[in-house]
């Protein structure tokens, strides 16, 4: 709407002065008066409308600081990173369980304990209770921390309720605590190298993200900290009762037999399955211990995982992949003759016998029970340099394992850069090739099923997972017959269970020096073994690193007196826990006999 000025000198008023005898510029005085105080009127309510705006503004945003000063004043504090912007923290981690259900990894709630010096009555009391309640806490330190300029610090992690009532005693506003969840392995140092272990990711004074460092908790660690999976605990193929019978057996054959380490893979040779996998000396997942530091062998660190990361040359367990080759091929059978009379030279390089011997002719299947390295090298020298890396790369010896783990990655085999005639011989009696007893299990896998590779795995499978044949079920069966040949009278005699057919072969080979050549005292023992021989369903293969044991006044070191007895030992241990029932043979002189009604 338009304003309608007053005119400052109208017309009838000006004719009606005149016609008075007025002043007649009087009346445009008084109008631009009043046109004066219209204007410092509308100026007027005009700056007291922007006046009440912002008084408006002023008073929200005052409104909107104390409101926030004082959610601040009432919560409890955090870090900077812990409340950056999209860092929300998953707590919750799936559980782990065995088979059969049993809880293998799981969560547990507990607190961690923090300070906020500007909040402290008495910094230097509140740090001597803190001492008293953790001892390897430095009390000058914490007075210097609590007395500076920090305005938030750790005092631990993760404390036990007992610490937690005892630091609540002392009494200062500026010892704080907060929620947290840690990871517990409630079987302690059991299936340690398979689990692992987890710590802390993301961190803040309500909340800490476990994440995996090791094991399956770092291979699984997206599926365990995925919330869409419902918590669905990660189910393994291991046996916790098996597993516990292993561990057990193995250390007392470790000490008995003096070794320097051990290991074990019980497999399932038709699922791929490892029921038991067990590194030693070991460690607890729950106080994972620091790696090494630089300049040691890495084997001496219990974080050391010997099925998958130790790769050695595993020796004369191996001539059961050329006799079977062998045979697959159609070259021989097991009761073909080799010559394995010497003297036997691959160039200027002699090939012999165990202690010099010289077993002359034998049938293939003596040429395993003998051990017999001439005989297995001129079985490798029939196959050729070509078919025998084929072979052994259908059987999975030059990748690493696909096992579950991520140790396993770091398994890669070692083989010769220059595969000629003389690798061709070392390598068919276990030299010159080094492998992990993982690969091991799994090569000797697929003699037990009848041919097949099987994938090594750690969770459970619903059946069989046969891959692709690597050779002739003829071929799987003459190479199990002759390795129950090596235990009812060759060099594993020590293997029989009674009521259990052992079948296996044993490997000892020097242990390599970390800059080339080979100790003469140090040797890897390993028997590999599968049961029963009438029936195979599983794979055992027992590794010793530097046994040694005196029997009849002899110091003995091979694998026949060392890992040979340790694994009869756990054969009979586990094999009930398997289910399978002793197949007992008939006694003649039995004072009870079966008889017709």
């Amino acid at each position: 709407m338009a304003m309608i000025r007053t005119p400052l000198r109208p017309l009838a008023r000006v004719l009606d002065a005149r016609a008075k005898g007025e002043n007649p510029d009087a009346i445009e005085r008084e109008n631009i008066r009043k046109r004066h105080e219209d204007m410092q009127d509308r100026s007027r309510a005009r700056a007291e409308g922007r006046l009440l705006v912002l008084g408006a503004f002023f008073f929200c945003a005052f409104a909107v600081v104390g409101v926030r000063m004082g959610m601040l004043a009432t919560s409890e504090a955090q870090e900077p990173l812990a409340s950056a912007p999209g860092a929300t923290i998953a707590m919750q981690r799936a559980d782990i369980v065995d088979r059969e259900g049993r809880i293998l990894a799981t969560n547990l709630e507990t607190y961690s304990v923090y300070a906020q010096p500007p909040l402290m009555v008495d910094p230097v009391a509140a740090a001597e209770g803190l001492v008293k309640v953790f001892p390897d806490l430095d009390k000058d330190r914490l007075v210097k921390d609590f007395t500076g300029k920090r305005k938030f610090l750790w005092i631990k992690k993760r404390i036990s309720p007992e610490q937690k009532q005892a630091a609540h005693d002392i009494g200062d506003p500026g010892i704080l605590f907060g929620p947290r969840e840690m990871r517990l392995y409630p079987n302690g140092q059991l299936a340690a190298h398979v689990l692992g272990g987890a710590g802390f990711g993301r961190e803040g004074v309500s909340a800490a993200e476990v994440i995996g460092v090791a094991g399956v908790e770092k291979q699984f660690d997206g599926y365990l900290r995925d919330p869409s999976n419902g918590a669905k605990p990660l189910r393994l193929s291991l046996d916790l009762t098996v597993q516990a019978a292993v561990e057990q057996v193995l250390f007392g054959g470790m000490k008995i037999m003096n070794a320097k380490g051990a290991s074990a893979v019980l497999m399932n040779a038709h699922t791929g399955e490892v029921i038991s996998a067990a590194s030693l000396p070991s460690f607890d997942p729950n106080d994972r211990p620091r790696p090494p530091t630089s300049g040691f062998d890495p084997s001496d660190s219990p974080l050391f995982n010997r099925y998958v990361q130790g790769v050695y040359e595993l020796g004369s367990v191996f001539k059961i992949f050329t006799a079977a080759q062998a045979v697959n091929l159609g070259l021989v059978n097991s009761g073909t003759i080799i010559d394995t009379s010497g003297p036997m030279r691959i160039g200027r390089f002699p090939i012999g016998e165990f202690q010099g011997k010289n077993y002359g002719k034998l049938s293939v299947a003596d040429v395993i029970v003998k051990s017999s390295n001439r005989g297995t090298g001129r079985l490798a020298l029939q196959i050729g340099a070509k078919r025998q890396q084929d072979f052994l790369g259908r059987l999975g010896m030059f990748e690493p394992t696909p096992f579950e783990i991520v140790e396993a990655a770091g398994g890669q085999p070692l083989k010769p850069k220059k595969w000629g005639e003389l690798s061709t011989v070392t390598i068919s009696y276990g030299h010159g090739l080094s492998t992990s007893p993982m690969h091991l299990a799994a090569g000797y896998a697929a003699i037990a099923n009848g041919g097949r590779y099987v994938s090594p795995t750690i969770l459970k499978q619903k059946g069989p997972q046969y891959g692709p044949r690597v050779m002739s079920e003829n071929a799987a069966s003459q190479a199990q017959q002759m390795l129950r040949k090596v235990v009812t009278s060759g060099t594993a005699s020590f293997g029989e269970v009674p009521g259990y057919e052992v079948a296996g072969k044993t490997g000892t080979a020097d242990k390599p020096k970390p800059r080339g050549g080979y100790y003469e005292d140090k040797v890897i023992a390993t028997f590999a073994s599968l049961f029963p021989a009438s029936d195979p369903q599983y794979v055992l293969i027992v590794t010793l690193d530097e046994p040694s044991i005196v029997a009849y006044g002899e110091k003995r070191r091979t694998a026949g007196w060392t890992a040979v007895p340790v694994a009869a030992e756990l054969i009979g241990r586990v094999a009930p826990l398997l289910g399978l029932r002793p197949r007992l043979e008939h006694d003649e002189g039995a004072a009870i006999t079966l008889t017709s009604n």
